[in-house]
């Protein structure tokens, strides 16, 4: 008699893909995912989210436990397409919330194949030609923002954050040397805008550095980096004998999209190593997680224009052109293309100028012996992670491959023209008023007044005259009950799904000032469509009014 166990082996096979030609278990692989996928369509609706709204069950979620005995899949796709419920769609025209990507197809199939053979990138022992795929991402993007790839390195990381953590790791050893080995002997310091994304904390506080030893430096009203402040930050903390272990450059910032003058912060770098005498070069990070796309236009003819863009659109994206141009010069960068590179979670880049550079994160081979006896590519001699998915390698290869230069600016020149549109209507209105008119690209901060208030002047009186204390923080608040009324709206099918910041900026008081904000990322975004941003804020405006 068959022992049970076998008897059960033989069922649970089913629900594997097989390891050798089967066609037809591999049709009952594929019809597997177009079952879920057609529950997944029976959410969809006009509306920018799947299905309705609903509140998490955290308490019911507590109580699970693992069932007894194995479910037939059948049963656990509908489990599985569930969790999508009430999920709001980003790539949805209607949804206009955060810089968040609408994953393409390809890249979506990018991610499809490695998590059915499941390499690891710690090595080409079993990464294969995975790992060459990373190593030619590394070389494309080091083209596009003008490194020279036979010098250049790269590799895939988790997210943003830990771009900025390799890249403030890489400092931390060129200011201190052997902190790898022997730890870290303080005296660090990050130097970043008050802009910079808050994962700069993060990345300093998990490293040993600290939090407080994060440099905050004020910004202009164009949300770039102050240059003097910055220049004096660096030598006060010189002059207290710190060692600055990372300047961090953000091009991109996540509210405004302002990006700081990276040739004037690099040059200021160069400066302070002659000036005082350092042993060392402080190591200067571009964080352009979000800006870096724009590298695609570095060569875009703009006086002739070939794609045809409005006139505003051209001058922003040539601005962005301008400001992104000299990413060549940061020590390292980082690149996420599940922001705007139109791949899904996770697929986030790390670059450095010089390869070398990961020389400084090697760990004895003494140490682990049973890895890395075959093969030419082993970064997990010096990567955080031992375990390192290729998924968004191959994400980010596909969209590269699909998109090319031309596919690129196409999406986002159109991302940048629908928020252009979007600007012109606001501006059309005396009770609305752009918050982040001296950026580009597809993000518009702005801020809406009752009627008879001068919006035309109030801008500048609530940034910089105490006076209006009071009444900034009441247009603060009109703002956020605005946004709660048409996010209300937009969940309950209705409208468009816009954001909001408790602090796009600070005043030169101390008070935050909030903005409803609109992140026009979708392909599927169209000019008739931006008036209803406009109409939903209006109209939630007047509620508030007579409420």
């Amino acid at each position: 008699m068959t022992p049970r166990y076998q008897q059960l082996l033989s069922q649970l096979r089913t629900a594997f893909p097989a390891p050798v030609s089967d066609p037809v278990h591999d049709g009952y692989v594929v019809f597997s995912l177009l079952r879920a996928l057609d529950q997944v369509d029976a959410l969809k609706s006009q509306a920018p989210l799947l299905g309705k709204s609903v509140t998490p069950d955290y308490g019911a979620a507590t109580e699970a436990e693992l069932p007894a005995a194995a479910t037939p899949l059948e049963q656990v796709i509908p489990q599985l397409v569930a969790c999508l419920s009430g999920m709001l769609v980003t790539g949805h025209p209607r949804s206009q919330i955060n810089v968040v990507a609408h994953p393409s197809i390809a890249s979506i199939v990018g991610v499809v194949l490695p998590s059915m053979y499941n390499p690891n990138l710690c090595s080409d022992e079993s990464g294969q030609n995975f790992s060459a795929a990373e190593v030619r991402v590394a070389a494309i993007v080091s083209r596009l923002v003008g490194y020279n790839p036979a010098r250049s390195g790269g590799l895939f990381t988790f997210g943003g954050s830990g771009t900025l953590l390799y890249g403030m790791k890489i400092g931390l050893e060129k200011s201190q040397p052997g902190t790898l080995e022997q730890g870290y002997r303080g005296q660090g310091v990050i130097l970043c805008s008050e802009h910079s994304h808050y994962a700069c904390l993060s990345a300093a506080g998990w490293l040993g550095i600290g939090q407080e030893n994060v440099v905050r430096v004020k910004t202009g009203w164009d949300n770039a980096v102050d240059l003097a402040a910055l220049e004096q930050a660096a030598r006060t903390a010189i002059g207290r004998g710190q060692k600055i272990a990372a300047i961090v450059a953000t091009l991109g910032t996540t509210d405004a999209f302002g990006i700081d003058d990276l040739a004037a912060i690099h040059a200021l770098r160069e400066r302070l190593v002659v000036d005082c005498g350092l042993d060392y070069r402080p190591h200067l990070h571009a964080d352009a997680v979000i800006g870096w796309a724009w590298s695609v236009f570095r060569d875009y003819d703009f006086a002739a224009n070939p794609l045809g863009f409005r006139g505003r659109t051209v001058r922003s994206l040539a601005a962005l052109a301008l400001g992104i141009a000299p990413l060549a010069l940061a020590d390292s960068l980082g690149v996420d293309f599940h922001k705007t590179g139109f791949a899904p979670y996770i697929s986030s880049l790390f670059l450095v100028r010089e390869r070398d550079d990961f020389r400084t994160l090697v760990r004895a081979r003494s140490t682990m012996p049973y890895i890395y006896h075959t093969g030419q590519y082993h970064p997990g001699m010096y990567t955080l992670e031992t375990s390192r998915s290729a998924t968004g390698v191959m994400a980010a290869l596909a969209n590269l491959l699909l998109l090319g230069k031309e596919g690129y600016r196409v999406l986002l020149g159109h991302a940048v023209e629908m928020a252009e549109l979007l600007r012109e209507l606001i501006a059309a209105r005396p009770e609305l008023t752009v918050v982040n008119d001296q950026n580009s690209g597809p993000v518009t901060l702005f801020r809406a007044y009752p009627r008879g208030v001068n919006t035309f002047s109030i801008k500048q009186l609530e940034r910089s005259d105490p006076a209006f204390r009071d009444q900034l923080r009441e247009h603060n608040a009109l703002n956020k009950r605005i946004y709660q009324r048409v996010m209300s709206e937009a969940l309950a099918g209705r409208g468009v799904a816009i954001g909001f910041t408790e602090s796009c900026r600070q005043t030169d008081y101390g008070e935050p000032i909030s903005a409803l904000r609109s992140y026009v990322l979708s392909p599927f975004a169209e000019e008739g469509q931006m008036p209803q941003v406009v109409d939903r804020v209006l109209s939630a405006l007047a509620e508030e009014v007579v409420r």
